[in-house]
């Protein structure tokens, strides 16, 4: 594997579960559950949904705010579904992904609010100016955050996780080099006329992502071990709804993690020993998943979706791929692939699906969570070279 070039973040500070706010309302002597005893439960998208279900078992009904098929970003809330959230006893949703969903959450009186984010760290797109890669900052806390490895053992990484789940060491990953790479992290910020001109010179050195968001990454579900976190969380926070039932929610939620920490094995092995450690998609949906097993997304159209690269962006790719050896552009199933194949045409590259399991379709190599991101593991062993 080659040397780690971290994406740079500055880590979030996890807030407690059952304390700052992530979870609101009920108390155990409120009744819990609807008119079939079931836990009702709202939740925002498909990576929600699953935890949601698979915790909950047979003792929740969960309805999704985000159908199979639809682009989660660009989700607008209904009337019905907002109706639907405020007689909710949980709503689940994953802060800074989905404005209309934060919005509504915010207004609406549901009994429990489960703010995913809360249950583990955030990494922001970039550091801050005059901030260099390599000496990230716990929010608010002025401190330096520790330096960690990923686990190797698939328990969460930090290994000193609080009783919530959450991992003190902040996921920092400032790894020796980091702030050394000449990937032009921390620089003086460029005048607005010559950036353009600054990315066609840097070419593949530059290393800027494509990153046009200014706020904390929240694609933490590709990372399983982030996505564990979100689970340990859950669980208890479904247990403090619904007490009658918290032994199930808690052993579901073992459950859970065991497959999860499963899966961080294979990907840890499968992408252990690599011709390339550099991979491009779309968008920068797959940054956590990067910074865990030791790989660099170059991303088309940064963390949106829907935004248009530059013609200097396009051609700074083309360098990545001939200096990194590259041979693969991947797409999603639920963003148009025009760019992406458009890009692979006139740099001579294949293309292929890197699925960011945001909901489960047709298309979709799988059938839920943990047999799409098997089918990501094959489809990037396979673009980097793995051995």
């Amino acid at each position: 594997m080659n040397v780690r070039r971290l994406i740079p973040g500055t880590a979030v500070a996890a807030t407690a579960l059952l304390g700052l706010g992530a979870l609101s309302g009920c108390s155990s002597s409120d009744a819990a559950g609807g008119s079939d005893g079931k836990l009702d439960v709202t939740a925002s998208f498909y990576p929600m949904q699953y935890l949601a279900e698979e915790i909950g078992g047979g003792h929740v009904e969960v309805t999704t705010l985000t159908e199979p098929g639809q682009e989660p970003h660009d989700l607008e809330i209904s009337a019905r579904q907002t109706a639907a959230m405020e007689e909710s006893d949980l709503v689940l949703y994953l802060k800074g992904l989905q404005p209309a969903v934060d919005e509504a959450v915010q207004q609406s009186e549901a009994r429990t609010k489960v703010d995913a984010t809360t249950l583990t760290s955030l990494e922001k797109d970039g550091p801050e100016p005059g901030e260099s890669a390599g000496s990230e900052k716990s929010a608010g806390s002025g401190e330096p955050s520790k330096s960690a490895e990923p686990s190797k053992s698939g328990e969460p990484a930090g290994e000193h996780a609080d009783e919530h789940g959450h991992a003190e060491d902040g996921h920092g990953h400032a790894e020796e080099g980091h702030a050394e790479d000449g990937h032009g992290h921390g620089e003086e910020e460029k005048p607005a006329g010559e950036e353009e001109a600054a990315e066609e010179e840097a070419g593949h050195d530059g290393h800027d992502h494509g990153h046009s968001h200014d706020g904390p990454d929240p694609h933490i579900w590709l990372d399983p071990v982030r996505y564990a976190e979100v689970a340990k969380g859950l669980g208890k926070a479904m247990a403090k709804a619904d007490p009658d039932h918290a032994a199930d929610y808690g052993k579901n939620t073992d459950a859970l993690v065991k497959r999860l920490d499963a899966l961080h094995t294979k990907f840890e092995g499968g992408l252990r020993d690599t011709r390339t450690d550099v991979f491009i998609t779309t968008h920068s949906a797959f940054g956590y998943l990067a910074d865990r097993y030791g790989l660099i997304e170059e991303s088309i159209t940064g963390l949106d979706p829907e935004s248009e690269p530059s013609g200097a962006r396009i051609k700074a790719l083309q360098q990545t791929a001939k200096a990194d050896k590259v041979d693969t552009v991947f797409y999603e199933t639920l963003v148009s692939d025009r760019t992406a194949k458009t890009l692979a045409n006139d740099a001579g590259l294949r293309t292929d699906v890197l699925d960011p399991v945001e909901g489960i379709t047709d298309k979709s190599k799988g059938d839920d969570y943990i047999q799409v991101m098997e089918a990501n593991l094959t489809a990037l062993r396979t673009a980097l070279g793995a051995k």
